[in-house]
């Protein structure tokens, strides 16, 4: 049986301090140290897994409480998602009472009206994730702070800007708030800004001239990162050596007895950046059938944006293949089990997190459709080539030939530059 590679562990951002003479001595003298974070999320798992990636890179796992900023959602409510959250509640409040009327009013007419839906988390099940309210988190960040000392905020996504910001203003002097992805404007709002390197992508000369002079002044970031300012090359992820040992052992059974080599197969769907449909599903198809004489066994799965068309055509095509198992979508997910035991991966080019995390792995990454992506995502998937992480997936390839490169470890350097912002402000973290 062909072996499982697995990158190295990254060193310890703690021994970026000087390991025991460094940090230590730090504590020693009476400085404020940081053993609790609390990860402001937004519903979506990809940006909620960002922050989460980032409190286990700095050991906070069994130490962090998740909160979540909830938004209205079905019906009319998908329209609405453009505005600020406080805005779009208030909204959603006045239609309530609205329709609360509406069905007094219509009751005797044998009109039925459907209920209107459940907020985000409620309906789902997951009502007992904390709402994100300010007043709340500063009350105890405050309250805290001389026996628990200070608290480490982390937030990710659009929704979450106008949380975390007020947090910091509120209780500057007791947090450390960490903003993921680019919040547009006024950064100085945040202690940390960690985004893409893709998201300064408006700034360079190609994306001028893409837009109009006068929309220039409204696309941003309009300022180059500064100093507090994390650049990545992809998403921040939970995927790490441990992560992926510890998969391989639980995965073992279902996946060792397999065929070498083992592909993997990942299919996200069109977003605003990269649009296809079913004419890159036949293309992948038909260029998969290319290479198949030299796959062991193959694995595919779905994300919760593929669209169903797309699934059907490679559902229709490979469904029955004895060489191919089609994930069915129900748990335990084998996500995990893929990252650690596959030999090498496709994957469709719309998903940042998913390439973000097979490139951490250190195997082939093949990309599919990254040539009908746009504005920023060139951008993204030229570093990723230019650095020698992926390749496009031609239909070409021989599977059984293998190529490696240092794995993408955006993550763990995250974790690390936090630690040194720490550090410049008088503050450690430890778990």
């Amino acid at each position: 049986m062909k072996p499982i590679r697995l990158p190295e562990p990254p060193a310890s951002p703690r021994a970026i301090g000087g390991g025991v003479g460094g940090i230590t001595d730090i504590f020693d003298a009476g400085v404020s140290v940081i053993r609790r974070a609390v990860v402001i999320g937004n519903g979506f798992p990809a940006s909620e897994n960002q922050s989460l990636g980032l409190v286990h890179a700095l050991g906070l796992s069994s130490h962090h409480t998740l909160y979540r900023v909830t938004r209205p959602r079905g019906g009319i409510n998908e329209w609405l998602h453009w505005l600020p959250v406080s805005v779009h509640k208030k909204l959603y409040i006045i239609i309530t009472q609205i329709y609360g009327y509406s069905r007094i009013l219509f009751a005797g007419r044998g009109k039925k009206l459907m209920p209107l839906p459940s907020e985000n988390g409620f309906s789902a099940g997951l009502s007992s994730v904390l709402e994100a309210d300010v007043k709340n988190i500063v009350t105890m960040a405050r309250q805290t702070f001389e026996k628990e000392g200070p608290l480490l905020v982390v937030a990710c996504g659009r929704d979450t800007i106008s949380i975390a910001s007020s947090i910091r203003r509120l209780a500057s002097d007791n947090v450390f708030v960490v903003q993921i992805q680019h919040p547009r404007s006024r950064l100085e709002r945040f202690d940390l800004v960690i985004t893409p390197q893709h998201d300064y992508y408006p700034l360079t000369p190609r994306a001028q001239e893409q837009v109009p002079r006068f929309l220039r002044r409204w696309i941003t970031p309009r300022e180059p990162p500064d100093r507090h300012v994390v650049l990545t090359t992809g998403a921040l992820h939970q995927v790490d050596s441990a992560a992926l040992r510890s998969a391989a052992s639980a995965w073992h059974d279902e996946f060792a007895p397999l065929a070498k080599p083992l592909l993997v197969v990942n299919i996200g769907g069109p977003t605003r950046y990269c649009r296809y449909g079913g004419d890159l599903a036949k293309q992948l198809t038909a260029s998969l059938h290319n290479v198949l004489a030299s796959c062991g066994s193959v694995r595919i799965s779905f994300s919760r944006r593929t669209p169903e068309k797309i699934s059907n055509i490679v559902a229709k095509e490979f469904g029955t293949h004895p060489k191919i198992n089609i994930w069915n979508g129900e748990e335990p997910n084998p996500h995990m089990g893929h990252l650690a035991w596959a030999d090498a991966f496709i994957i469709t080019a719309d998903s940042v997190s998913m390439l973000s995390e097979a490139c951490s792995t250190g195997k082939p990454v093949y990309v599919i459709g990254a040539e009908r992506c746009t504005w920023k995502f060139v951008e993204f998937h030229k570093t990723l080539r230019e650095r020698g992480l992926v390749r496009p997936f031609t239909g070409l390839e021989d599977m059984s030939e293998s190529w490696s490169y240092p794995p993408l470890n955006d993550t763990a350097d995250a974790a690390s530059r936090v630690h040194q912002a720490l550090t410049e402000r008088g503050w450690a973290l430890r778990p």
